[in-house]
Formats: C-alpha cells, sequence, structure tokens
C-alpha cells in the first residue's frame, strides 16, 4: 500500500479504471473539450475568488485609494511605518552607491549584473539570504519564440489572451521581444536546458500556449536560472555587494522628491543602515505569505507584500492588484506537502485532472485561473472532489499516465524533484496520482512600470512579480521566469543610465512617510498595522494564549 491509506486507495481504482480509455484517447490526439469564451466567464465569475465580493476592499490612502482589492492587501497597505522618523538623523548615510537593487531573486539579481555590466557600483539588499526567492521555486519552464512556426508575434498574442485583454501593451511586447535574448543570455551563462540528443532545445506547451515554446531544465527551472545568475554575481565583486539579512523598510527620497536611497534592517544585529543612492530598483517578488482567503501558498517565506507597500508610500501608482493567480495544482496531501506548487509541466505532459469518480471534468491545459475556477467548481457545487483524512478537498492528477504515453522513467526524468518530494511520503508518482487543490500563486498585479522598468516616482525602477501590468489579470505558465529576466535586465540598464546622469542628492528626507502616516489618520484607519511585514507569523493559538507581553 502506498502512503495515502486504505480509503484514498479506494478512490485511487477508480482512476486505474477510467485510465485505459483516457490514454487511448491521448493517443490520437483528442482531449476533453476546452470551455468556451462564454463558459469560461461564467466559471470565473461564479468560482474564482477575484470575481467575489467576500474578502475585498478598497484601499483608503495612496495613489490608489478606492482600488478593490484583497482585504489583506489593503491592510497592509494601510500599515504604519515600523520607524520613528523623528529619530533618524539623514545627515549622514552607512553606505553609497551608484544603484541600490532591493531584492535578491531572479530579477534583482538580473538588474544588478546588467547594471555592473554598464559600469555601476551596485549594492544588492536582500531580505534572506541571496536566491531565497519565488524564482528558485519556479518549477516548470520559461516561455521563448524562438523555434520554427512560432514566432513573438504569436506568444505576445497567447500573453493578451491569457490575461484576458487587461495586460498593458507596450510590457507584453518588450517581454516577447525580449525572450529569444534572454534564453540565449542564460544559456551563455551555462544554463543547463533540457535539449534532444542532437542537441536542439526540447519545448513544450503549457496551458494557454498556442505553440510549444515552454524551455525548461527538469522540473527545477527556476533554481537553475538562480544557479548561473548567482554563480555570475560572484564573479561581480568589485562592482556588486550582496547585503543579506537586510530588507528595506523605506525608500528614501530627496528634496525634488527623486529616490535616493533606503533604510535597511539587519534581522540578525537588529540594527538600521542608512543608504543613499542615485537610483532604487525594487525586486521583492510577491504577497503570497499573506494567504489571501487563507488558502496555502506556493511562495517563499519572505514573500510578504513589502515591496509594494515601501513603494506606495513614496507615491508609486499600483496596478491590477484587484487580481491574484491561483494555482490549478497545489498539493494537498500528505499534509506536509499542502501548497506545494505541481508544476504545469505534469499536465502538459499529458496527466489529466480527474474527480473523486475518475472522470476527467475539464481541459487540462486551459489558463490558470480558469483551470482553477474548474477544479473549485468540482470541489464545491458539483461535489465530486476527494476528501483528505483531515478534511481538505481535491482532484486527482494522473500523472502515471506521463510514464504510460511516454515511456518508463519519463516522471524520474522530466519531475526529478516532484518524484522525490513525494517518495519520501511513500507516494511513487509514477504509479499513483497526486491530490492538487488551487494554491495561491502569483501576485498578478503591483507596481505600475513603463517598458523602461521606470515608476511614477523619478529614479525609482521595479521589475518582476512585485510590478503589475504585464500579465494583466491572469499570468501564463513560464512568462513568470521570463518576465523577472527581460525587466530585470531592462531596469538594470535604465537604472544605471539615470544613475550617470546624476550626482548623490544632498538631502535625504523621510517627509513622505510622515504624510502617509498622517493620511491615514485623516481617512479614520484606526490601530494599522505596522509594516511592511518582513516575515509571516505562524505561531499558532494556543501558543499565542501561552505568551505573556
Amino acid at each position: 500500500m502506498s502512503g495515502y491509506g486504505a480509503e484514498l486507495e479506494k478512490l485511487i481504482k477508480n482512476v486505474e479504471s477510467t485510465r485505459a480509455e483516457r490514454v487511448e484517447i491521448s493517443r490520437k490526439g483528442e482531449h476533453f473539450p476546452a470551455l468556451t469564451m462564454e463558459q469560461r466567464e461564467e466559471w470565473l465569475g461564479k468560482y474564482h475568488p477575484d470575481y467575489k465580493d467576500d474578502g475585498r476592499r478598497a484601499v483608503a490612502v495612496g495613489p490608489n485609494s478606492g482600488m478593490v482589492m484583497p482585504e489583506e492587501v489593503a491592510t497592509v497597505l494601510e500599515s504604519s511605518s515600523m520607524l520613528d522618523t523623528k529619530t533618524i538623523d539623514l545627515s549622514t548615510v552607512d553606505y553609497e552607491t551608484d544603484l541600490l537593487v532591493i531584492g535578491a531573486g531572479g530579477a534583482g539579481t538580473a538588474a544588478a549584473l546588467t547594471a555592473a555590466d554598464n559600469g555601476l557600483n551596485v549594492i544588492m539588499a536582500t531580505k534572506l539570504r541571496h536566491g531565497d526567492s519565488n524564482t528558485v521555486m519556479a518549477e516548470g519552464g520559461i516561455q521563448a519564440a524562438d523555434q520554427e512556426g512560432d514566432s513573438p508575434y504569436y506568444h505576445y498574442l497567447d500573453v493578451i489572451g491569457g490575461g484576458h485583454f487587461s495586460n498593458k501593451t507596450e510590457l507584453v511586447a518588450a517581454m516577447t521581444n525580449d525572450a529569444p535574448v534572454v534564453i540565449h543570455w542564460l544559456e551563455s551563462l551555462g544554463m543547463m536546458f533540457d535539449k534532444q540528443p542532437d542537441g536542439r532545445m526540447k519545448v513544450r506547451h503549457g496551458g494557454g500556449t498556442s505553440r510549444k515554446r515552454m524551455h525548461s531544465a527538469g522540473d527545477m527551472t527556476g533554481a537553475e536560472i538562480m544557479r548561473v545568475l548567482r554563480d555570475e554575481t560572484r564573479n561581480r565583486t568589485d562592482r556588486i555587494k550582496i547585503m543579506e539579512f537586510s530588507p528595506a523598510v523605506e525608500i528614501l527620497l530627496d528634496e525634488k522628491g527623486v529616490a535616493s536611497g533606503a533604510i535597511l534592517y539587519n534581522l540578525e544585529t537588529k540594527e538600521y543602515y542608512k543608504v543613499r543612492a542615485k537610483s532604487v530598483l525594487i525586486a521583492t517578488g510577491g504577497n503570497g505569505r499573506l494567504h489571501i482567503q487563507n488558502f496555502p501558498t506556493t511562495n517563499h517565506y519572505g514573500a510578504t507584500a513589502d515591496g509594494i507597500v515601501m513603494a506606495y508610500r513614496a507615491g508609486a501608482a499600483l496596478k491590477d492588484l484587484d487580481s491574484t493567480q491561483y494555482h490549478p495544482t497545489g498539493a494537498i496531501f500528505p499534509e506536509q506537502n499542502v501548497g506545494l506548487l505541481i508544476t504545469e509541466k505534469v499536465r502538459g505532459l499529458g496527466a489529466q485532472l480527474l474527480n473523486a469518480e475518475g472522470n476527467q471534468f475539464c481541459f487540462p491545459l486551459e489558463p490558470r485561473d480558469v483551470e482553477s475556477a474548474c477544479i473549485l467548481r468540482e470541489c464545491g457545487d458539483i461535489g465530486k472532489g476527494v476528501t483528505t483524512q483531515t478534511g481538505r478537498s481535491g482532484v486527482w492528477l494522473d500523472s502515471p499516465m506521463i510514464d504510460i504515453l511516454h515511456g518508463d522513467g519519463t516522471v524520474r526524468k522530466e519531475l526529478p524533484a516532484k518524484y522525490i518530494q513525494f517518495k519520501r511520503y511513500n507516494i511513487d508518482i509514477s504509479k499513483v496520482p497526486m491530490l492538487v487543490f488551487p494554491t495561491l500563486h502569483y501576485q498578478n498585479g503591483g507596481i505600475e512600470i513603463s517598458d523602461t522598468s521606470s515608476t511614477n516616482v523619478p529614479g525609482l525602477y521595479s521589475a518582476g512579480e512585485v510590478t503589475g501590468g504585464v500579465h494583466g489579470r491572469n499570468r501564463l505558465m513560464g512568462n513568470s521566469l521570463l518576465d523577472i529576466l527581460v525587466f530585470g535586465r531592462r531596469a538594470g540598464f535604465n537604472a544605471s543610465e539615470f544613475s550617470k546622469k546624476r550626482e548623490h542628492a544632498t538631502s535625504l528626507s523621510l517627509g513622505h512617510v510622515d504624510a502617509f502616516n498622517s493620511e491615514l489618520e485623516k481617512a479614520g484607519v484606526t490601530d494599522p498595522v505596522e509594516g511592511p511585514i518582513l516575515l509571516p507569523d505562524y505561531t499558532p493559538d494556543h501558543v499565542l494564549d501561552r505568551q505573556w507581553s
């Protein structure tokens, strides 16, 4: 018996009973019918959390006052600063640099490398260790139209359609046009892509793609990207200084409102540091650890929306923060794996989603929000979800189909990380299916940027998941790893060009923080949380009850 236990093993028999017929249909190149555009709108409206009023409200202050967004996001945007600005002497600084990069995942590191190549000295400040980010947790692949029969034109159309036509078109054009260049750049740095025996790139479909353009490195694509970026950074110590466990807590502006540095907080020593810079770049990633609507998350430990909080106080406009991506396939069993990303590559290899009766209920490569809505519908209104021993509900992802369709050993070869992560709980995903349910995965919106990665605050640039606009209200698989590199590189270049034209600010200010705190009072925001939230707090209630203040 596998690690599922007797009751779930019985339900797996339903999956096995329909598998032969489903495999035969797949071999014919046929599939479960995709939803029509009208059905997509209906399913999203009824079942996706973004389309419901519950758990959402308008933010009361700031440049986007009145924008409706998840309650958890509005709350952190309305937070008060953790600094007592009156006690901070800004006549002196601890560090000075040409460019301050806040965040050291894929976007921040790509930006730092580009700026260093452009002759700048860079400080890269990060909350945890260099590379601790959603980048290393991205699994399935990176999109780029570099194969015959494909082009950035088709990639562009897929991105626009996947985003429900809400994307900033100039950002989509930048991302899809730069994509082949990024793949070449990564390979020049030593990235080990999956390739055919003749050396050609292996490419596969992702949800919402009209062409096979998903490049991968097993199911650890993001980790492999971060490996080469981090190694390259280690070779630029003459230009790039990395400050780990030192998150930024406020942006510094000069007397003209130009971004000119930041206040850093050392998590280990609890000291504050003042950094003066000719330009500032925010690349802090997403907000999954806010656990919107109590969903589990795939995000790394530091994904607490700190970047948007700092930028918002400094006057940066936000875009599309009403939209959050719930990845359709997050693990819900075993309990230790809850929220763990099950890459879309599993479905790209032929695995199908099945209900408790062992029957398909949706096309497996719908856009992510539509696929999530289908699963929520099946587990809710339809009542055909699978219930685990702890009361969680989900559906089967029939991973054994992959070896049947592509040959024994394909699961281990194409999905090594997933195979190991389940095998430790006595679940062999090449032999038995996985149990999945939507999990909080991606911050679709964020700081609004132009195609140069600049914000509306002079001297402030941004890149990666912390930004909004490129993906619209739904991101397709493989475009996040592309986004961070395209706009990380663009941000690094354009910020460095800005820095070259500027002298260091002679006067630094936190006046915008005081003004924001006053705005909170005027708006009647009482007892705001203190922000930015640097790390999530998972202390259970029974422990809190025994903690004395």
